[in-house]
């Protein structure tokens, strides 16, 4: 039996980087990109999403986040750059009352 996988353009792209990044195999990669799929879907959904991940100094961060338009429409002012173009995701961290980001390949777990 065959087995497909249908990947939009954005989550291919963060599967290829991933598996880039980490030295693995492209299904790691297609593993962790779809993990970030599901996070980008809760954080813009108004929930405040639970996850985890490893901060470029070594440390696994506990953070509570959302990306929701009404809730950070007064937030945002950036110069109107992706994350995405840097290969990171951003979100409005709830603890911290600021703007965060993380590499890809260092998301750990979602709740």
């Amino acid at each position: 039996m065959t087995q497909v996988i249908l990947l939009n353009h954005n989550t291919a792209v963060r599967a290829k980087v991933i598996a880039v990044r980490t030295s693995s195999r492209m299904m790691d990669g297609i593993s962790k990109a779809l993990l970030i799929e599901q996070l980008k879907k809760k954080l813009r959904s108004g929930q405040i999403v639970k996850f985890v991940y490893l901060k470029s100094n070594g440390d696994i961060r506990v953070a509570y986040g959302t990306t929701n338009a009404d809730f950070v429409k007064d937030k945002v002012c950036g110069w109107g750059e992706s994350r995405e173009c840097y290969a990171t995701t951003a979100y409005f961290d709830l603890e911290k009352a600021a703007w965060r980001s993380f590499l890809w390949e260092n998301l750990i777990a979602m709740y």
